[in-house]
């Protein structure tokens, strides 16, 4: 499940792990948000490393659909909702400031194209939802326009269409290309394959790896979601999962960045390549590890969203697959700034989804603090300033997740765990008082402990990308119980 993003790239080599190093800064996390910080960092003098858990964008950033866009689906109605007016303007001042910081610094060309952002719909609830969006960004005063549901250049029949010219998508692989070159030739360091496992309580201090400590001067988390457990970001985020396709199309593809205002959305944008310009087609979100709202599994929902781009652009063949994850935070404004009430210790997370202006703001805030300019927009992401929606949302997530928790729970001790499943199937079951998950991948039969290493939630199988996912916070695992992403830090133990 390569992204197209990341199968169009040539990321150059990465720097060698050193025994015993220190640095003013380390980042921990190689996508958009960690390199940028790192970029910028570097570029100032600032002697900084990355290190990455997996490979450079192997989470989210590799998995984006690349929208560069102040026109972000139906998020600033929510947000005005939640937090209010105010918080909605900051926001895009944010944003926008990340948006401008990619913008100089790609120029147009093959890494940035301007295009129009559309939001449309195509239900009595989505024109609804438009209505609302379009209310949220004319308070603002981002100037989008309503269109006639007609004009939106889709092949399909629409009942509602906002549009706001000017805006931009990037090839995400290409883009991380130019971060990493820029980090290295700047003489930072961006080491793949080092998870971070603890950090000294005081910064200047180490930070414990898998290729043993590190010292550093300051932490930057930028991990998608926070691993350490005394800033409990964990706890306010609500993770999901989403799903991408490329698609060679004869006859000629909308040009815009398209995303619903329906459940279950649907985003839609072009990729220019070297064989000529593809249809990214994205959506089919669901809470990690949860079934959606009609039962379907992970599987079930990437051949739907197949069959959907299939039935709507006649001949379409599929040339890439992949998946992606993505944290929101309580009211959608993300968390960017001093964790554990330490400013040496700085964090960036809950992008919802627009990761592609809100990781370029962050880069920017983070190295504010860093160097002490930081922009006065910064003060509401580091949550200063919040509506009171928040709290409310976040009792309601974590009701979810208790639920959650019990449900496995029971679940598990329904059923004795099996000696083996069918190729790429995984059960939880029982073995004597503990669940136990059995998977069968590659004709390898695993098992493994059915509890998540973080807070022991009941693993469930993700039968497309054949993971053990957890529904609690987001954790996920492979089936020998390697762990992949998360704010888990241990593997599964084998049984």
């Amino acid at each position: 499940m390569t992204s197209l993003w990341m199968d169009t790239a040539h990321l150059p080599a990465t720097s060698e792990w050193e025994d015993g190093a220190s640095y003013d800064v380390v980042v921990l996390g190689a996508g958009l948000t960690g390199l940028a910080t790192a970029y910028l960092l570097a570029r100032r003098g600032v002697s900084v490393a990355v290190l990455e858990a997996r490979t450079v964008g192997a989470v989210t950033t590799g998995g984006t659909t690349g929208k560069v866009s102040l026109l972000q689906g139906t998020s600033l109605s929510g947000i005005r909702r939640l937090a209010g007016e105010d918080a909605v303007r900051t926001y895009l001042e944010a944003n926008r400031a990340g948006q401008d910081w990619l913008r100089q610094e790609l120029g147009e060309g093959e890494v940035l194209q301007t295009r129009d952002a559309w939001t449309y719909a195509v239900t009595g609830a989505g024109r609804r939802r438009a209505a609302e969006e379009w209310s949220a960004c004319t308070a603002a005063g981002l100037p989008v326009e309503a269109v006639a549901p007609g004009d939106s250049g889709l092949p399909f029949t629409t009942v509602a269409a906002l549009r706001l010219a000017d805006q931009a998508q990037v090839h995400a692989g290409l883009l991380l290309a130019h971060l990493l070159t820029g980090v290295l030739a700047a003489g930072g360091r961006v080491v793949e394959g080092v998870r971070a496992t603890g950090m000294d309580k005081e910064l200047p201090g180490a930070v414990q790896t898998t290729r043993g400590p590190v010292r550093a001067g300051r932490v930057v988390l930028a991990t998608g979601t926070p691993f350490l457990d005394r800033t409990l970001y964990f706890a306010r985020l609500a993770p999901s999962r989403s799903y991408g396709s490329a698609y060679r199309v004869p006859g000629e593809i909308p040009a815009g960045m398209y995303l619903s205002a329906d459940t279950p959305s649907r985003s839609l944008r072009t990729a220019p390549t070297s064989a000529g310009e593809l249809l990214v087609v994205g959506g089919s979100s669901h809470p990690v590890g949860v079934d959606d709202s009609r039962g379907r599994g992970e599987k079930d929902l990437v051949e739907e969203l197949d069959a959907w781009a299939r039935s709507h652009f006649e001949g379409a063949q599929r040339t890439h697959r992949w998946s992606a994850q993505d944290y929101r935070s309580p009211d959608g404004i993300p968390y960017v700034g001093p964790a554990g009430g330490s400013d040496r210790l700085l964090v960036a997370t809950g992008f919802n989804k627009w990761g592609m202006t809100n990781a370029s703001a962050a880069a920017l805030a983070l190295v504010g603090y860093v160097v002490g300019d930081v922009p006065s927009w910064a003060s509401l992401l580091s949550g200063r300033g919040a509506g009171a929606g928040r709290a409310a949302e976040v009792a309601r997530l974590n009701a979810l997740v208790a639920g959650r928790l019990a449900s496995g729970l029971v679940g598990a001790e329904l059923s004795s765990a099996p000696a083996t499943v069918p190729e790429g199937c995984g059960v939880v079951g029982r073995d004597g008082l503990r669940p136990v998950a059995v998977s069968c991948v590659g004709g390898v039969t695993r098992r493994v402990s059915g509890r998540c290493s973080h807070l022991g939630g009941v693993l469930t199988w993700n039968d497309a990308e054949l993971t053990w996912d957890c529904p609690l916070h987001g954790s996920r695992f492979a089936p020998d119980g390697t762990v992949l992403e998360g704010p888990a830090t241990g593997d599964l133990p084998a049984v």
